[in-house]
């Protein structure tokens, strides 16, 4: 399968592009908001020319020149991925310890700890708070990222299964499965006992592994190849599920999970996910 060199800005008439013209490549394809140029196989973008597309805000990758309806499963992270939010960085916030929780958060984001660790002991800091917290966060907190919703009509125009994971909550994965209709959601249990929150996650964690075997799972169920499947994160408990996948994808990711991706948007919205592939 041939590869291409993909490039992703909202406006390319604003863009600089001479920094292309030495790498000798074939007229590109256009779309409305991406340029997609046939590239060799063993083709790598010098790091000096994606600096300064970088530099313009310019997502760019060298990917297999595949179409998006090539694809039978898509797995996302929620939080910070699907949504913009932490959600448990913001119910900790009606118990006081918003700033405790949220640097636990980005190390453990980080990969500088134990996720399911780091998981148990925010959420101990949970304890007795009012029920109530959760569904203020949901209606009046949570919004979905950039191109979230997009890219969710464009899964099923093509009949592509979409598969929730995160190491959040059930409270939220279950309700954005039931307002956007896609197939599958795994999440972590909050233990509430007469409308409080105990403190306690209920059941194994949704971490790294997890999320991989989760993955595979319905990979397997499907009848899929790991080609036909493509995985979404933006933390370190991702990296084994978009290493896992045909194409692994860090959205606005950590710099471990980029480290760790085929693709990155860090400009774009998840809008761009669609635009990788024709």
């Amino acid at each position: 399968m041939q590869n291409v060199l993909v490039l992703q800005h909202a406006d390319f008439s604003r863009c600089d592009l001479s920094m292309l013209h030495g790498l000798n490549l074939s007229p590109p394809q256009h779309t409305a908001h991406s340029l997609r140029f046939p590239v060799a196989a063993d083709f790598t973008l010098p790091a000096t020319v994606k600096t300064k597309l970088d530099c313009q805000e310019i997502d760019a990758a060298v990917l297999p020149d595949m179409a998006f309806s090539d694809f039978g499963l898509i797995v996302s992270d929620m939080d910070s991925t699907l949504i913009t939010i932490e959600c448990i960085d913001e119910i900790a916030a009606g118990a006081g310890v918003k700033a405790q929780v949220a640097e636990i958060t980005n190390r453990a984001m980080r990969g500088e700890l134990d996720f399911e660790q780091s998981l148990r002991s925010r959420v101990a800091l949970l304890k007795g708070l009012d029920e109530q917290f959760l569904h203020d966060v949901y209606e009046h907190i949570l919004q979905l990222s950039p191109g979230a919703e997009y890219l969710l009509d464009e899964c099923k125009k093509h009949h592509i299964r979409f598969l929730l994971i995160s190491g959040g909550f059930t409270f939220f994965t279950e309700r954005l499965q039931q307002r956007f209709g896609f197939e599958y959601q795994f999440a972590n249990v909050l233990e509430r006992i007469d409308g409080k929150l105990t403190g306690k996650v209920l059941g194994n964690i949704v971490d790294a592994q997890r999320k991989q075997d989760l993955l595979n799972k319905y990979r397997a169920k499907l009848s899929l190849t790991a080609a036909q499947t493509l995985a979404i994160g933006d933390g370190a408990n991702d990296i084994p599920m978009l290493e896992a996948s045909g194409i692994g994808i860090a959205y606005r990711a950590k710099p471990k999970a980029q480290a760790h991706a085929d693709a990155c948007i860090n400009f774009g919205g998840l809008e761009r996910i669609r635009g990788w592939f024709r």
